[in-house]
């Protein structure tokens, strides 16, 4: 009796298949991830993206900002994240100082970070000329680049802190500027952090290729968060964009909770449990 066949295995997503879905009815989904169990789990949800951002110095490290990542970590958790991850795209964080002295380190360091991690694609964060020549002397040499703009993370200190960019006139010109120096140096995408609506639907409607929202409403071409916020895990955070799709913290307090009582009352472990 012959087996039945099995099915096929979903095709891999390229940053040409991102660029394609740009304007598509069919939204862009991008979650991070920072390890190989959460990678499978990302993965296997569906997702078109999965981020191995620098937020991890605060998600997981507990850093009060992004800077202090340093290469080394962000390419460890990369490679870790990479054994979960087999169809979505890969693209991961070059964090402070990686990419913006030279750009001769720049393409050192992302070509490093790719050779060792095996990510499809690197993050930069800004939009000044000087970052947009780094871009496009990366694309150049085939490393695909999504860009970063309106509040970077890497430059809080510089932006008065955790707060909206894009407010007014200026600055909502500048970044649909940046936007389009981007495109110009050839990125792929662009992540758009705590901008207005209204300017991150004018930014979209201007560039070809795709912005990926984060507080940016409701008009980009993708949504992307943090896996760990989305799921209620780290529940201090609670910014005005963030829609939490369960609570797993209370969960995890429960759980370790009965855990605890179990085994100081005895129940733990019983018959069932042991050898």
């Amino acid at each position: 009796m012959s087996s039945a066949p099995e099915p096929p295995r979903q095709r891999s997503v390229t940053t040409h298949d991102f660029v394609a879905r740009k304007g598509s009815a069919q939204k862009l989904v991008v979650v991070t991830a920072y390890d190989a169990l959460f990678g499978r789990l990302v993965d296997e949800s569906g997702v078109d993206a999965v981020l191995v951002g620098d937020s991890l110095a605060s998600v997981v490290a507990g850093q009060e900002s992004t800077l202090a990542v340093t290469l080394d970590q962000m390419i460890y958790h990369a490679r870790i994240t990479r054994r979960g991850v087999t169809r979505a795209l890969l693209i991961i964080d070059m964090p402070f100082l990686t990419y913006q002295v030279s750009t001769e380190q720049a393409l050192l360091n992302c070509g490093h970070a790719m050779q060792k991690t095996g990510a499809q694609a690197v993050k930069l964060e800004g939009g000044s000329a000087d970052i947009a020549r780094t871009v496009h002397a990366l694309t150049a040499i085939g490393i695909p680049v999504m860009g970063h703009l309106g509040f970077t993370p890497q430059s809080v200190h510089a932006l008065g802190g955790f707060r909206v960019q894009g407010r007014d006139d200026g600055g909502a010109q500048r970044l649909l500027e940046e936007a389009r120096r981007l495109e110009d140096a050839g990125a792929f995408a662009v992540v758009l952090e705590l901008v207005p609506a209204a300017v991150a639907a004018a930014i979209t409607h201007s560039v070809s290729i795709p912005t990926i929202g984060i507080g940016a409403g409701p008009s980009c071409d993708g949504q992307v968060l943090v896996l760990h916020d989305l799921l209620g895990l780290n529940d201090r955070f609670t910014p005005k964009f963030l829609k939490r799709y369960a609570t797993l913290a209370t969960d995890v307090r429960n759980a370790i909770g009965r855990f605890r009582d179990d085994v100081r009352e005895g129940r733990y472990p019983d018959d069932e449990h042991s050898f």
